[in-house]
């Protein structure tokens, strides 16, 4: 029986993942492109509208603006992106389980983007470094885990309003 080429080695003709390297620089220009593609939604006229419906549905309404369109298309570019992460994942791992559509992965992202800052493009990659490291620097202490990065949440949260990225911009003045 002739075993099949993993889905991960052959990508393409000219280029295949199956090193851990070529891998990396795959996930890498992923990322890298998806956070190009999501600063500039966010600082088009598109995202503008988009910061407008968050601040002031009505407003946005009473301006003409299609808010019910915007949100739609919002929740597309959302979907896409998580899809593609998704995607990423199960590329490099060359696993799909069932662990990660839990209630739990979703609790952790949504603290992952309340660590690093809400409104922020680099927030939430700037929160899911540190709660990644973080897990794993406590992995082997042997205090638990949940509730230590339980802690630091509730201390982030109460401390830095806007998240990390967002509480340093605002102290440097710089405009994210």
């Amino acid at each position: 029986m002739a075993s099949r080429p993993s889905p991960r080695a052959a990508c393409s003709a000219w280029w295949t993942l199956g090193q851990p390297t070529s891998a990396y620089y795959a996930v890498l220009a992923i990322v890298a492109l998806g956070h190009l593609a999501l600063y500039r939604i966010v600082h088009s006229p598109f995202g503008q509208v988009l910061k407008a419906v968050r601040d002031n549905e009505a407003r946005a309404r009473s301006l003409g603006y299609e808010v019910d369109r915007y949100k739609l298309t919002a929740f597309v570019l959302s979907a896409t992106l998580a899809g593609l992460a998704g995607g990423t994942k199960a590329l490099v791992f060359q696993i799909a389980t069932l662990t990660d559509v839990q209630w739990q992965m979703s609790g952790e992202v949504v603290l992952m983007t309340l660590l690093g800052g809400i409104g922020t493009v680099a927030g939430p990659a700037v929160g899911a470094f540190l709660s990644v490291g973080l897990e794993s620097a406590l992995a082997t202490s042997g205090l638990p885990v949940a509730a230590v990065i339980g802690a630091v949440f509730i201390a982030c949260v109460l401390v830095f309003r806007r998240g990390l990225v967002g509480e340093i911009a605002a102290r440097l003045k710089i405009r994210i």
